[in-house]
Order: C-alpha cells, then structure tokens, then sequence
C-alpha cells in the first residue's frame, strides 16, 4: 500500500481529530499489545490513567519519543486529546505498561522547549507523522511554530 493511501487511511481513521469506532477498536489492540511489551522495545507503551469524567481507569497505546536521557509522551492529536485531558486532570498521574508496570508522574513541556522533542517523536513514530504537519527532516524552526498545539509530557518516576 502506497504511503500516501496509508496517510488517507490514518485520516479517515482519527478524522476531526478523534478516533472513529474502528480506530477505538484498533488502539484496544494495540494497547494490549504494548502492555503485555510482546514488541518488547520499550518505545511502545500503553498509557493508563484515570478517566476525568468516570473515575475508571482508561487505556492508549502510545509511543515513548527519547532525547537527551528522557522519555516523553508526544499527543499527535492535539489539545484536545483524551488522554491529554485526562492526564491534566489526574495531576499527572497514570501507569505506562510495557512487559512491566512503572508508575510516572508526566510533567507538561512548555511549548518554547518542545521542537526537539517533536523532531524525535516523528522520528521513532511513523503513526504520528500523518498528523504533524511537519516533515521529519525539517529545521527546528518549522516544529517551533507548531509546538503549541501539541502536548508533550516528560516522563518521570512517581
């Protein structure tokens, strides 16, 4: 399949910004997938934190961008990304799974020092580079005058 029929795909999938039912039903894979560390690598987690309406605990398959010694979570959705809001109410509290359960405290970026980290993500992210808009080789500048609309959280032990 030709990346550019991959990118409708992704589109059609996560179209307005929010996951339509297969992509739900999909991120439940992945999730699984990424919690049990069946990959292995590390990079792949799922993210679990507490729903800011529920009060449950609710799941996403995420990947880890690395830079600098840190881990962090990039939302290539945006602002209003559920896990973004979620992660906002909880405090910053939640459990990335990976083979192995960590507890973390995810401290928001500040958008003047999240550049390099976007950078990163889309180069260990295929999945996020639909949605940044944003080419991977690009210079620094470019992902400088989209950073505000993309969250970035350090991920730091709780």
């Amino acid at each position: 399949m030709k990346a550019t029929r991959l990118h409708r795909l992704d589109r059609w999938l996560y179209r307005g910004g929010r996951p339509n039912r297969l992509a739900r039903a999909i991120n439940r894979v992945w999730a699984t997938v990424f919690a049990a560390g069946i990959l292995g690598t590390g990079r792949m987690v799922t993210l679990r934190v507490k729903g800011r309406r529920t009060g449950r605990d609710v799941s996403f398959p995420l990947v880890v961008a690395d830079l600098g010694g840190e881990r962090y979570l990039v939302a290539m959705l945006g602002q209003d990304t559920n896990w973004v809001r979620n992660v906002r109410a909880a405090g910053g509290r939640a459990v990335l799974r990976y083979g192995r359960t960590e507890a973390v405290r995810l401290e928001e970026v500040e958008p003047g020092s999240r550049a390099p980290i976007l950078r990163r993500y889309l180069a260990v992210s295929p999945g996020g580079r639909t949605h940044i808009p944003v080419d991977q080789e690009a210079p620094l500048e470019e992902f400088e005058r989209i950073a505000a609309r993309y969250p970035v959280f350090r991920v730091t032990p709780a």
